[in-house]
């Protein structure tokens, strides 16, 4: 898939705001400062589109980009949500899993994790989460690019192994790096997989 548009949409405040469920949606979300900005950044070609800061928990609305005219990339904000207040995490944390949950446009959210850290607790309960509430998820390993190839392989295999004390088979995964130029094509090719197979199975049926 190649990437022809890349337009803002809409930003939301709760899933009643945003854009009418016509299109199919591929959510992105991680902890704060994990590189989703520039990420997405990278894979629309538009340094731009998505704010980046390095104040961590930039993103607080739901963000919907109109890709190719064809479907939606979305900017959800970071779990984690360093110095947030109570009141505030309560209700990005309402914004997050409505969406997860109630979307009915929803394909597959891509849940970010940092390839130079162990697995965090947090993306261990979000994930775990997901499934449970059986929201389609994959995983984006960022920032591939700060360690050396076997430094990232011991990374993620150990993430794996973390991984597989909770499910008998690992989720899709895509390494990647927004600085250098990294996991684009894997990634686009399966966001551009999922949209054909949704497309067709009605008359399949």
């Amino acid at each position: 898939m190649l990437i022809r548009s890349a337009t803002f949409k809409k930003s939301a405040a709760s899933i009643r705001d945003c854009p009418k469920p016509s299109l199919p949606e591929f959510a992105f979300i991680g902890r704060s400062n994990v590189g989703k900005s520039s990420l997405i950044n990278y894979l629309c070609n538009n340094n731009k589109l998505a704010k980046t800061s390095a104040t961590p928990g930039k993103t607080q609305l739901i963000n919907h980009f109109v890709i190719n005219e064809n479907w939606y990339l979305v900017d959800l904000p970071g779990y984690g949500f360093a110095k947030t207040g109570k009141e505030k995490k309560a209700r990005f944390e309402t914004m997050i899993y409505d969406y997860c949950k109630k979307r009915e446009t929803l394909q597959c959210l891509f849940v970010l994790i940092d390839s130079r850290l162990p697995l965090q607790k947090i993306d261990m309960e979000f994930m775990l989460w997901c499934a449970e509430n059986e929201t389609p998820f994959a995983i984006i390993y960022t920032k591939t690019d700060k360690n050396s190839k076997s430094e990232l392989e011991r990374n993620i295999k150990a993430i794996e192994k973390d991984l597989l004390r909770n499910w008998e088979e690992l989720p899709n995964a895509f390494v990647t790096s927004a600085s250098a130029g990294k996991g684009k094509e894997d990634l686009l090719e399966f966001i551009d997989y999922q949209i054909k197979s949704q497309r067709q199975s009605p008359a399949e049926e």
